[in-house]
């Protein structure tokens, strides 16, 4: 079990972001989680530890938004998803700590790239209909990072969003979406040793703040605009992934 004073204080307010992500409010910020607790452990204890906790969101996540889905759409993104997750089961294993954390730092700052870029270009691109080429390309590059760092939200948005589908709509379906990946990213996190003992427990002392990060996002979902947590959001993206490739540069070359 992780006893790290640094690991908890970051852990706690990163839980109740992912659980606000969830639970609609924020958009796709619960690609902070595993980039922020990488300053303290390693990317893949860190991606291990979440993954009960986001499985225990889903569940409330998926009561919350009951009904609201997009059925094509799923349908279309399901298969690259498995694709998806299976590469990164497959690669996984050839990746030490330092790939990993090089990869979940330009992860971030691409994400932050998609912020931006979304927040000026996208108001400008044209309405565009559920695409089985488009979707099942978004979806199976949002499994792969899913694997590696939980982090299929902007690939997703990045298919979903020119459609323009109503917000509780589109939440509702990356909501269905995420559940099935997590679930099943249990079973090869389990079987590769990934989710050890020691990686349950500290999820178990972090779960109580699941449920409570998710009906606080439920809520502000309906209520509050959030393009003020956006900005300071990914301002701690962007810190988290210069800071992570920094780490991962220096250490390849010094050794």
């Amino acid at each position: 079990m992780i006893d790290l004073w640094l690991f908890y204080l970051l852990a706690v307010p990163v839980v109740l972001l992912v659980g606000l992500s969830k639970g609609g409010f924020g958009g796709g910020l619960g690609l902070l989680a595993v980039p922020i607790l990488s300053l303290a452990v390693d990317p893949r204890l860190a991606a291990a530890v979440l993954l009960p906790i986001l499985c225990s969101m889903d569940l409330v996540s998926l009561w919350s938004f009951r009904g609201h889905w997009h059925k094509r759409n799923l349908l279309i993104m399901f298969p690259g998803a498995m694709l998806g997750l299976a590469f990164g089961a497959a690669t996984f294993t050839y990746m030490n700590a330092e790939v990993i954390r090089l990869l979940v730092g330009l992860m971030a700052l691409y994400f932050v790239v998609h912020y931006l870029w979304g927040r000026h270009v996208l108001q400008r691109v044209a309405v565009q209909p559920a695409s089985l080429v488009r979707g099942s390309i978004w979806s199976t590059l949002a499994g792969f990072v899913s694997y590696i760092a939980h982090a299929g939200g902007p690939p997703i948005a990045m298919y979903l969003l020119p459609q323009r589908m109503p917000r509780t709509l589109f939440v509702g379906t990356t909501v269905v979406f995420f559940s099935v990946v997590n679930f099943i990213k249990l079973v090869p996190y389990v079987a590769m040793g990934q989710l050890h003992l020691g990686a349950f427990l500290t999820s178990l002392v972090l779960l109580p703040l699941a449920p409570i990060g998710v009906r606080l996002g439920v809520y502000l979902h309906h209520r509050v605009n959030d393009t003020w947590f956006y900005g300071v959001c990914y301002f701690l993206l962007a810190v988290a992934g210069v800071k992570l490739l920094a780490e991962s540069i220096m250490a390849w070359l010094g050794g």
